[in-house]
């Protein structure tokens, strides 16, 4: 075997652990979810058992996350991800940025002026506006956000956004489950 898929293969293990313990599981809950044994599993993680598709993909479905993330393959050229716009209501387009569900997903949203309408849900957003001019509802209070300003917002408040001026908006929305809310750090970090 060639270094290069040694290493590959070798990598898997502290990947599979990392993902594991990053979700707060026990060997004994992901065999439980997974129907892989916890003997099989703690082999995989410590690199004593050769990773096979009959037990990446239950773990790679449980984790959340695609085949290819465990792996870490090497890129195969073309790193252009080819998006397919999703038409919604007249005026509204919505891009999927990210495949995988369950995971904090990114989507580019153009939204046409539209009557609000307050909704709430378990999740967390964040919003950042690229062009034109957003309105944003959180409950009582009412933001106006204008290009390269952004929000973030527990999704169980009830809100909106959309058009504040009565012309099309762009934006980039994050939609995460709870427990996925973003670090941001600003400045640098000294000594």
């Amino acid at each position: 075997m060639d270094t290069g898929l040694a290493e590959i293969i070798d990598s898997i293990g502290p990947r599979l652990r990392g993902l594991r313990r990053g979700r707060g599981l026990t060997l004994a809950a992901l065999a439980a979810e997974t129907g892989v044994s916890v003997s099989i599993l703690s082999r995989l993680e410590s690199g004593l058992r050769r990773p096979t598709l009959d037990l990446l993909i239950p773990l790679a479905r449980a984790h959340r996350v695609a085949l290819d993330q465990l792996v870490d393959a090497p890129a195969t050229g073309d790193p252009r991800v080819h998006l397919r716009p999703r038409h919604r209501e007249q005026g509204n387009v919505l891009v999927p940025l990210t495949p995988y569900p369950g995971r904090v997903q990114v989507f580019k949203q153009v939204l046409a002026p539209r009557e609000p309408r307050l909704v709430s849900h378990e999740g967390y957003e964040w919003l950042y506006v690229l062009a034109g001019t957003l309105r944003l509802v959180l409950g009582e209070r009412e933001l106006t956000l204008r290009p390269g300003e952004a929000a973030e917002f527990d999704t169980a408040e009830p809100h909106w956004f959309g058009s504040a001026d009565g012309h099309a908006v762009e934006i980039l929305h994050l939609f995460g489950p709870h427990g996925d809310h973003a670090v941001v750090r600003t400045g640098t970090r000294e000594g």
